[in-house]
């Protein structure tokens, strides 16, 4: 049915009547009338769950939910490739709610079609222990493919899917690999400033198989969006290169929608952009385009008359027939003899099984560290140098391997020898050029991991992390397999000065749950860190040095072990005798205690090193720990960690970032609290103190205080 226009108390009006000049429509069959007004019936229920869920809940967002319902119904039931049963079958089509507040339409649809939600579960919508929280949340329940609810996220997070999708169809063919990603975004989605990012990004590369419906309801938090926005949509994505149909006012006719949706999925060489005119809260008496339908619940009258306008029963919440149950479970044979055929192609394929199978575990070829290069003790290598080294000497045992940056690809380790730039001209291409878009590589790279077949490593400095952060904290919060090479770490990178130097980023991404944060002493450390980053489950990140560094002459030996344990006793404090005591297990000393303990890490442990052996020459027994994940430490237990930092040991903590977090370890700090200064590295790390000399005279000052600050 088309749009009915604004809705009053009046009944609405009926359509225009036909041109004379247009034939009559053929007279429907009883049966397909019937089935019309089933799937209106399966429609108007699920407007009365996106009443009665945050009514219940006193708190939630109904109104967009309302006015994409049939939107909702087109895909599920006549569109998308899925199967409920299978929510992780390789070759489905992806869907993503960007404006994830529409969170009930998601769980509505997720329960009618069979996905395993229950009707308990959208009544406890936005409760303690609910799988059904206030935004969409991956993992969290079956078929959420990402977390979306910080407005844009999702739709970058679309343009990552889109890039796994094609290098995989590229490579392993249609056969396999050639499904669509569809994404509902709002004028949230699109006034922040990572849809710009993503949206040129996506263009520029000419993704087909993206079909994005924009949810053009005029209506934001803070009333109409023309308070605060008038940008021609329609205009801005036909100049990133997008395929842009403005199809109006059909937000309630099925027949149109599905006809937009079919032909933008015929689109294969750009990313299509569907502008669909909703009415936000529809068809409410009192609140249909109103401000109050974007986030607040409709109370108990409205919910009523609105009901009494769709047909419901005004008196029952959470009310769903059978018959309407029925209509959404015929998804699941639908989805299961279309996931049957794709299983006999893949089962009859010639192709290379072993590369299929081994990328879509996300992880190395069976035996793939065994390439991984050893540095010789003695030689000096910059970290960020040594991860491309690590990383071309595996790629081609990790099929799923896709690399790229943020400008700086050779500058951050990323670059893949031989490998083809991802394009139109190389849709297998694995290199990826970013360009300066932090934030939308961060969202990209995080679709790309949870659509399974890849696995993204991104790069940039590391005090650019910053522009990353909000995809950050949602690859960590959805435990997305993505990996982070953040260099020129310290103020070790010199002359740009304190705005490219990274005081207070270690600590802060540290405090971010769910992320695992390594920065590696020296080469042979940064082989074992990208070891456990492949190998790993959750997001990684690699803080890298800019500045050649050492290689240690422990690490060959205890750097597999210790950074596997997160930290590491790297250096035995000496004996009576000044000789090193022979080492336990991961470099444990045995004996009596040390005097003083030196934890560092990155580019500072060999500072510590340095410190140590003037300290020894001096009678002092000094061991030196690199700690250079602080989260694997911690999954250690009570007992390991006491005999890496013994307790009572006086301790002091050598790192060329802020003190912030160091109380945890450490007695004292030799440290940064203030920003950085422009100046050649080695210099500038001088002037801080970050000298062996001055570590060891600040070790001294610990030991008379009795190990107090």
């Amino acid at each position: 049915m088309g749009w009915m226009g604004r809705v009053h108390l009046m009944p609405p009006a009926p359509p225009p009547a036909t041109p004379p000049a247009s034939p009559p429509a053929a007279p429907r069959r009883a049966g397909e009338e019937a089935e019309e007004q089933l799937e209106q019936l399966g429609i108007n229920v699920i407007r009365g769950l996106a009443m009665d869920a945050p009514e219940r809940a006193h708190s939630g967002h109904s109104g967009t939910a309302m006015a994409l319902a049939p939107l909702a119904h087109v895909l599920f039931t006549k569109v998308m490739r899925h199967d409920p049963t299978d929510p992780s079958w390789p070759d489905r089509d992806r869907f993503i709610l960007s404006n994830g507040h529409a969170s009930i339409l998601l769980y509505s649809m997720l329960y009618l079609c069979g996905y395993g939600l229950t009707l308990d579960d959208l009544e406890a919508f936005r409760q303690w222990g609910s799988r059904t929280p206030g935004h969409p949340e991956h993992r969290h329940a079956p078929g959420i493919e990402v977390t979306t609810g910080p407005l844009g996220q999702g739709f970058a997070n679309g343009v990552g899917m889109g890039v796994a999708e094609r290098i995989l169809r590229t490579r392993f063919g249609p056969e396999l690999v050639d499904h669509h990603t569809f994404v509902v975004c709002g004028d949230g989605c699109l006034e922040e400033g990572i849809s710009h990012e993503a949206a040129s990004l996506a263009g520029h590369l000419g993704l087909g198989r993206l079909v994005y419906v924009f949810d053009n309801n005029h209506i934001s938090i803070d009333g109409p969006t023309e308070l605060a926005t008038s940008d021609n949509v329609a205009e801005r994505f036909g100049a990133y290169g997008w395929d842009v149909d403005d199809v109006g006012e059909v937000a309630n006719d099925t027949t149109a929608l599905e006809k937009a949706l079919r032909r933008a999925m015929a689109v294969e060489d750009k990313p299509s952009f569907i502008m669909l005119r909703s009415h936000i809260g529809w068809p409410s008496p009192h609140l249909t385009d109103s401000a109050k339908a974007h986030g607040d619940p409709f109370g108990e009258e409205e919910i009523r008359e609105t009901k009494e306008i769709l047909g419901l029963p005004s008196d029952q919440a959470f009310w769903v027939p059978d018959e309407v149950i029925d209509l959404y479970r015929r998804t699941i044979p639908r989805g299961q003899a279309m996931r049957a055929e794709w299983a006999a192609r893949l089962g009859n394929w010639s192709g290379d099984r072993s590369a299929w199978d081994v990328a879509w575990s996300g992880k190395g070829a069976p035996g793939w560290e065994e390439k991984l290069p050893t540095f010789e003790a003695g030689s000096a290598l910059a970290t960020r140098k040594a991860i491309n080294t690590c990383v071309n000497a595996t790629v081609e045992l990790i099929p799923g391997l896709v690399a790229g940056a943020a400008d700086l690809t050779g500058n951050t380790g990323v670059k893949l020898e031989g490998a083809q730039p991802q394009s139109v001209e190389h849709p297998d291409g694995r290199q990826i050029y970013f360009g300066i878009r932090e934030h939308a590589m961060g969202a990209v790279m995080t679709g790309m991991a949870h659509h399974g077949g890849v696995v993204p490593m991104g790069g940039t400095f590391f005090c650019f992390s910053d522009y990353m952060r909000p995809a950050v904290r949602l690859a960590a919060l959805s435990r997305a397999h993505v990996i982070y090479s953040w260099t020129h770490d310290s103020v070790g990178l010199g002359e740009d000065g304190p705005t490219h130097q990274p005081i207070e980023q270690l600590a802060s991404l540290r405090a971010m749950p769910g992320l695992v944060v390594c920065r590696p002493a020296d080469a042979n450390e940064t082989a074992q860190g990208w070891r456990l980053a492949v190998d790993g489950e959750e997001p990684t990140a690699l803080v890298l040095s800019r500045q050649d560094v050492p290689v240690l002459a422990q690490t060959a030996e205890r750097a597999r072990e210790g950074v596997r344990r997160g930290g590491y006793v790297l250096v035995d404090e000496a004996g009576p005798s000044n000789e090193a005591r022979p080492s336990g297990e991961a470099g444990l000393g045995s004996g009596a205690p040390p005097d003083v303990v030196l934890i560092g890490t990155g580019s500072e442990v060999h500072v510590c090193v340095e410190a140590a052996e003037a300290l020894t020459g001096g009678g002092v027994r000094a061991r030196v720990v690199s700690l250079p994940c602080w989260e694997w430490f911690e999954e250690q237990d009570q007992a390991y960690r006491d005999s890496v930092l013994p307790p009572g040991v006086p301790r002091l903590a050598v790192e060329a970032a802020t003190s912030f977090g160091w109380e945890r370890y450490a007695d004292d700090t030799v440290s940064i609290d203030t920003f950085g200064a422009s100046a050649p590295g080695g210099l500038a790390l001088e002037e801080f103190g970050f000298t062996g000399a001055h570590v060891a005279e600040r070790a001294k000052a610990l030991l008379e205080r009795g190990g107090r600050r």
